[in-house]
């Protein structure tokens, strides 16, 4: 690699502004973004990307599910290109930060390649995954997964919100249902640049985040069918409680994972009342369970022991309740070498830095069933994210996205 190469920094202050600058569409009072897939404000942050990406000199294109694709040309085109980016959407309540610092610092390092004038011999590609998060429409990280073939097209095309609209006619209504199939833009890698949003890192001291693995995923939808009755009348015994159940349930699955732990977690996040009513006993409740573990065998006993636990509840209080697997994701353990880019990458630039496990679930998760993926994690403050109050720094954002950037000519190649 040549010196101006090897003493590459990227412009930290233009990233900043560029987080900054996009905070702004779905900006909340209290200092967050609101952003949820396919929404207007994510129409308004597609736009101003797809822009930045075109001024920065990159060929852009979309593809049918929304996913957004800027390719870089490098002097050998017949190379597979190296692609780094995340996604822009965000929880109902999120932060600056969560996706859009992989988005934005990818855009970063092509903006630096081209100010200093460095040809790589590798093309590389940016990319803005479409419903990461999976806030509005399951399963998460839905356009990675159709790009590797756990889904198809229609299907995702097919999935409903809430209201009942389907990610085709959310697609159409902000106009991003691109004119390329689903795996069109072929890439040779993936390397994903991310706040940690785990409080590791930052009580450590640490700058960078070398994951290594990734926790598997187990997303449930499940119903509790109790029976409504009157609040006041009704003696305690008698009662078929569905919230009291999910109560229960709540308790067993805390308990589960502790028991697997610390190498498992389990949260409710949803649950939805049928007909509430201070005065009547709840019958009928919907909610969603998600348990995780970067252990396979850990998974499939936190299903086992989920599943009996529920069982043994519902017939002591003579309720039903079904659950279904919607969503199951494996443990990932990301390529070897690419690994050692980013470890040596950190080391190069004399940042500190620690191998670590991805608690929360990526794109790069679901690339690295089909090609070689890694991820640069930076600290958040306190671990925060999913959350308004998200927070990191001007200084560890520009050394995850240095870091990056010499990842990417490490595995890309610098023309001479």
């Amino acid at each position: 690699m040549s010196r101006a190469a090897t003493n590459l920094q990227i412009d930290s202050a233009r990233l900043w502004g560029s987080i900054h600058e996009t905070a702004q569409f779905g900006a909340t009072a209290k200092g967050g973004v609101r952003r949820l897939t396919l929404s207007s404000e994510d129409k308004q942050v597609r736009d101003w990307f797809r822009k930045a990406c075109e001024d920065a000199g990159l060929d852009v294109h979309t593809d049918a599910l929304g996913s957004q694709f800027g390719l870089r040309k490098g002097r050998d085109m017949s190379k597979p290109p190296v692609g780094i980016g995340s996604h822009l959407d965000t929880q109902p309540t999120g932060g600056k930060y969560d996706g859009i610092l992989g988005t934005l610092g990818a855009l970063e390092v092509i903006r630096t390649l081209n100010d200093a004038g460095i040809e790589t011999e590798a093309p590389i590609c940016i990319v803005n995954w479409t419903n990461e998060e999976g806030s509005r429409f399951a399963p998460a990280m839905m356009a990675s997964a159709a790009y590797v073939g756990d889904f198809t097209t229609d299907d995702i095309l097919s999935r409903k919100d809430v209201d009942g609209t389907t990610v085709g006619q959310a697609l159409d209504s902000i106009g991003y249902r691109g004119e390329k199939p689903v795996g069109f833009q072929k890439l040779g890698c993936f390397v994903e640049l991310h706040i940690e949003q785990g409080p590791i890192l930052e009580a450590e001291g640490k700058t960078i985040g070398v994951v290594d693995s990734g926790q598997g995923v187990l997303w449930y939808d499940g119903k509790i069918s109790g029976f409504e009755s009157h609040a006041g009348s009704t003696p305690m015994p008698l009662r078929r409680d569905a919230l009291a159940t999910l109560s229960e349930i709540v308790l067993a699955m805390e308990a589960i994972a502790k028991k697997h732990g610390p190498n498992a977690v389990g949260t409710i996040g949803e649950a939805v009342i049928a007909n509430p009513s201070r005065n009547v006993i709840p019958g009928e409740i919907a909610f969603t369970m998600d348990c995780r573990s970067a252990d396979g065998a850990i998974m499939d006993a936190l299903d086992r022991d989920l599943r009996a636990a529920i069982a043994e509840i519902a017939a002591r209080r003579k309720v039903e309740v079904k659950i279904d697997l919607v969503w199951r994701k494996p443990p990932t353990h990301f390529d070897p070498k690419l690994i050692a880019a980013v470890e040596n990458a950190a080391k190069t630039l004399g940042y500190s830095s620690r191998r670590i496990t991805s608690g929360a679930g990526h794109d790069a998760c679901n690339l690295n069933t089909v090609m070689p993926a890694a991820m640069v994690f930076v600290p958040c403050k306190d671990g925060v994210s999913h959350n308004e109050l998200e927070d990191a720094t001007q200084p560890d954002c520009a050394a995850g996205t240095n870091v990056l950037m010499h990842t990417v000519l490490a595995i890309a190649g610098v023309a001479s």
